[in-house]
């Protein structure tokens, strides 16, 4: 083919539009994932909690096949990665009995370290946040309960820290620590990530069900509607 039909034949594809879209799209478009919320997701009854626990729950206890709450959460992740917008709807559930609010990080029925504390990220008044049944609230990088290093004894108490991912090695600015924890999660993006593997879930804990918990969510990818 000659040099000038080639030339000819590229000149068109030099002319194309740029699919570079706006970047303030970022912050105004999401990622959605969704939770229901039931007791039935919890790893157990709470009368087979450890007994040494606290802070511990107080009787009487319900099965979990007995209990009428019910839940649902959403997580919109702004896709460029800098926030995160949680709603939650709870209902069969008296808001005064409600201790504490968390996004976990574990597979079903694994009982996780906690990522976020939605008590303290709404205001730390879940009686109140909760008293129509609703909580919204923003979620940034400062929101992340991470823990860098293991704490003197090495064990980790609230708040706790989820990692990005168990295969991977320590960062670099890892290895300059003495006892560092593998990869714990920092940003938003890890929060995401971690969304995407399906190892996120919310957990509410009242008076009477403290230690596991009295309802549980599995955080999943939201179904186009």
């Amino acid at each position: 083919m000659k040099l000038s039909k080639i030339l000819a034949l590229s000149i068109p594809l030099f002319a194309l539009p740029a699919h570079a879209k706006d970047p303030a799209l970022g912050a105004t478009t999401f990622t959605v994932y969704d939770a229901y919320l039931s007791p039935q997701q919890e790893g157990d009854e709470e009368d087979a909690a450890p007994k040494s626990i606290e802070p511990k729950s107080t009787p009487p206890f319900t099965p979990r096949e007995q209990r009428k709450s019910r839940g649902h959460g959403q997580i919109r992740f702004a896709r460029d990665l800098s926030k995160a917008f949680v709603d939650v709807q709870i209902a069969g559930l008296n808001a005064a009995d409600i201790l504490m609010f968390h996004i976990h990080c574990g597979p079903p029925g694994y009982l996780g370290p906690v990522l976020v504390d939605l008590g303290a990220a709404a205001g730390g008044d879940l009686k109140s946040t909760f008293a129509n049944g609703k909580l919204s609230v923003e979620i940034i990088n400062k929101n992340l309960n991470t823990v860098t290093m293991l704490p003197a004894g090495g064990k980790l108490k609230p708040p706790e820290a989820c990692p990005v991912d168990l295969g991977l090695p320590f960062s670099p600015d890892q290895l300059v620590r003495k006892q560092p924890l593998p990869n714990p999660v920092k940003t938003i993006a890890g929060m995401e990530y971690l969304a995407r593997k399906g190892v996120l879930y919310f957990n509410l804990h009242t008076k009477s069900h403290t230690f596991y918990g009295e309802m549980r969510g599995q955080v999943y990818a939201a179904p186009k509607e």
